[in-house]
């Protein structure tokens, strides 16, 4: 596609970025038949080739946008089915996170959506304030009407139970036996809160491994959350963080891996080096250190994972775009599985989003719910024992419209070698 940008504008290195990926679109239309939205509203504003459109014109007139393109960007899930489809190789990812940081610097959204967006942006990423809103939630329920609707509906997905036990702490766990590698554990944020146990399992697993695991004081959110609602600033604070972090354990006995348990984590840390490309004081570092990057399941099976099942259950996989487009590490999941002795119920449409998106399902509520009950039926159709997935936002997201019990992939893995049954199996 041809573009208009000026000179001045390219100087600018995410317009640049966007430019690039908007002349290699040869408007073929493939990227709509593996688009989630486009296959729910047949509006092509809502497939990538549209929005693709749309976002040129955004960023060449610059200023603020239309209402109009920014529901459109806004509907967008991020989960890149479109990139693994596209036979140019269109970096939509660069496009749509350059489009969002404008919306961000130029569009002035209604005020309640305003407020929400700022209490996402300054509780979310922070354990201990996140920690602190659900422990205020049931109150937030009990104030019903008082509340505006975007507040009460992120206050009733809030657990009615807190979680059992507590994340692992700053600290270094051992491995057994012969060490075979020393890795840098990634300790995020929500999932700290909501689902400790996923961590736990993780450190287990990998110590049985051969791993010695380092979780470093100072590492936390990936930044991925105010990343997709265009706040660069704060998403590249938040890394610089997680690379000093993980920097000490470098120099503290050197560093094999980066490890973490949540594949849209791992998306966003895998791509450090881009977002901080401009950072003269953590180029030389994350250079160094993204490339250590790797999944849970990906590590498992470069330490030669294998298991037996305790118990012979059907496991249903959700795919999590995050790890099968953003990672580009389709089918690790599934084989690890299939490796701790499980058996694979066939998922159709396993490519699809299933709505979660980070906090997509908090923004746009009534296609995140379309998109987790058409997911849910495909999961369902092999009659599995429990579903599966490496992504705690998925895990939360299907939870809302099933009853079918949901455990993380690594809680399975560690099961299957030795560790505690997952309590959600009960």
């Amino acid at each position: 596609m041809r573009t208009a940008f000026t000179a001045e504008q390219l100087k600018d290195a995410g317009t640049a970025d966007a430019a690039s990926a908007i002349r290699a679109c040869v408007h073929c239309g493939m990227c709509n038949a593996t688009c989630p939205t486009y296959q729910v509203t047949g509006d092509e504003r809502d497939g990538p080739r549209g929005r693709i459109q749309i976002m040129q014109q955004m960023l060449e007139q610059g200023g603020a946008p239309s209402q109009v393109a920014v529901r459109h960007v806004d509907r967008c899930l991020s989960c890149l089915s479109c990139r693994t489809t596209c036979p140019s190789s269109v970096d939509y990812q660069r496009l749509v996170d350059r489009a969002r940081e404008h919306i961000a610097a130029t569009c002035t959204r209604p005020r309640e959506e305003r407020w929400f967006r700022t209490f996402l942006a300054r509780v979310l990423p922070y354990p201990g304030r996140f920690r602190l809103a659900a422990r205020l939630a049931p109150v937030s329920r009990m104030l019903g009407g008082l509340l505006p609707e975007p507040f009460r509906r992120t206050a009733a997905l809030a657990p009615q139970t807190p979680p059992d036990g507590e994340a692992p702490r700053p600290g270094v766990y051992p491995a057994e036996g012969v060490r075979k590698m020393r890795v840098a554990f990634h300790r995020g944020c929500v999932q700290q809160v909501l689902t400790p146990e996923i961590d736990r399992a993780a450190i287990r697993l990998l110590n049985r491994l051969g791993a010695e695991v380092v979780v470093p004081a100072g590492s936390g959110c990936c930044g991925a959350l105010n990343h997709h609602m265009g706040l660069e600033g704060s998403a590249r604070r938040f890394a610089r963080a997680n690379i000093a972090a993980w920097w000490k354990v470098h120099e503290g006995g050197g560093v094999d891996r980066i490890v973490s348990t949540a594949s849209g984590c791992g998306s966003q840390i895998k791509d450090y080096a881009h977002l901080l490309r401009a950072d003269a004081g953590y180029v030389f570092r994350t250079r160094k250190l993204a490339p250590l990057v790797r999944d849970i399941v990906e590590l498992a099976e470069e330490l030669n994972f294998a298991g037996s099942a305790p118990v012979p259950l059907k496991v249903a996989y959700q795919a999590a775009c995050s790890l099968q487009h953003g990672q580009r590490r389709g089918g690790v999941g599934e084989r690890m599985l299939a490796a701790a002795g499980f058996t694979l119920t066939p998922v159709a449409d396993s490519h699809l989003c299933c709505g979660s998106a980070g906090h997509y399902s908090l923004f746009q509520p009534e296609m995140a719910a379309v998109l987790r009950d058409q997911k849910l039926t495909r999961l369902a159709a092999g009659e599995p024992d429990v579903i599966v997935s490496g992504n705690m936002g998925c895990m939360e997201h299907l939870r809302r419209g099933v009853q079918t019990p949901i455990v993380h992939t690594v809680e399975l893995l560690d099961w299957a070698s030795g560790g505690p049954k997952p309590a959600r199996l009960g």
